[in-house]
């Protein structure tokens, strides 16, 4: 790999190599884009099995995460970060909290939080070292799990699609598969039985899927949940669910769900467009986290947080209206609306250079 060339490829700003030997840390942070603000992206731990593989799992998470920010209308960029391990065996408090040194040297040009491989009790490690950590615990000022508010948000893109498909919001009147029911996916069912819809759903793990029949849903098999006939078909687990072999099993009108990359490929994208299905691309629908723990910037409060969910309608009806405009299927027209909104932000001021991101009243540990 010619890592320059790599870098400029993905447009990345700055990718930082963290090395500390007697920790036995090994990480990786890419910050792709700080023109709309500090680059903000979760920690993710994982025995990567080169460290090529690691590289480009971050210079692709980072990327993600500036698409995310930008299309929710935050004043945030995207970065990421990774450390090189097993997340069952090399975690300690001494490899997290020299990651947190390394992440308080970049003055506030990157945000950290939680993600695969990560618990809450690490994050109070890296947080040790710095303040630029966001969904850590509440008696810091967090924000908690993010769980109900990414579910919720995912509620709002579907009432989004089902306007643009039907012309009305009314969940109860459709039909809903729903793949996988971890903490977003259970939250979602939860907010739909609510609404008395009709919901089927599937997960590997069976307790899971019986607390979920308890509210009342019907359960199917994990290959059958493609075949269901069913008005949405809700992915809240794997990516690439939308592919070569599930696509022509499709009944569903609308995809709109909460997992991250549900598209195989763009042509994937392209033929739901083809066949008339409307599909809410996922970073729109699935921004809820991010919003959350955002607003730890200026102090958390639930009641705004709830009502910033609410935009993901606002951001997946314009996406419909780019596309309509542009004439290009939905998954082009909410790559263009970021990129629009951070050419249209970055003509107003210079990339973020590194001004100090601190958060107010919180408590700090002892450094």
């Amino acid at each position: 790999m010619n890592l320059f060339e790599t870098i400029h490829a993905s447009e990345h700003e700055q990718v930082v190599f963290c090395h500390n030997k007697s920790a036995g840390l090994k990480a990786i942070i890419a910050i792709h884009n700080t023109t709309l603000g500090p680059a903000l992206g979760g920690l993710r731990m994982w025995p990567y099995a080169t460290e090529e593989e690691a590289l480009n799992d971050v210079l692709r998470l980072s990327r993600g995460m500036t698409y995310k920010a930008a299309v929710a209308g935050l004043n945030l960029g995207g970065g990421k970060s990774v450390i090189i391990g097993d997340p069952s065996k090399d975690k300690s408090e001494a490899l997290f909290r020299a990651l947190g040194r390394f992440i308080e040297s970049l003055n506030g040009r990157y945000i950290t939080a939680e993600d695969v491989g990560i618990d809450v009790n690490d994050m109070e490690y890296v947080f040790q070292e710095t303040d630029n950590v966001v969904g850590v615990h509440q008696v810091h000022g967090g924000s908690g799990d993010p769980s109900p508010f990414t579910a919720y948000g995912t509620l709002q893109g579907i009432k989004a699609s089902l306007q643009r498909k039907f012309g009305d919001e009314e969940v109860g009147r459709y039909s809903y598969a729903v793949q996988g029911l971890g903490h977003v996916g259970y939250e979602l069912v939860k907010l739909l039985r609510n609404e008395n819809a009709k919901v089927f759903v599937t997960d590997i793990n069976q307790e899971s899927v019986d607390r979920c029949v308890e509210l009342g849903c019907e359960a199917v098999s994990a290959d059958d949940i493609y075949q269901v006939d069913a008005d949405v078909f809700s992915p809240c687990a794997l990516g690439a669910v939308v592919n070569e072999n599930t696509l022509p099993q499709f009944k569903f009108k609308i995809i709109c769900g909460a997992s991250n990359n549900q598209l195989a490929n763009d042509e994937c994208g392209d033929e739901l467009e083809n066949r008339g299905l409307i599909y809410a691309p996922d970073y729109a629908v699935n921004a809820g986290g991010l919003m959350n723990v955002s607003i730890e910037f200026e102090g958390y409060n639930k009641e705004r947080a709830t009502r910033m969910m609410r935009t993901i309608y606002y951001n997946v009806s314009k996406i419909f209206q780019i596309a309509d405009r542009d004439g290009i299927p939905s998954w082009k027209a909410a790559d263009r609306m970021a990129e629009e909104r951070i050419r249209a932000i970055g003509q107003l001021k210079l990339p973020f250079m590194g001004r100090a991101h601190r958060f107010p009243g919180r408590e700090r540990g002892n450094h």
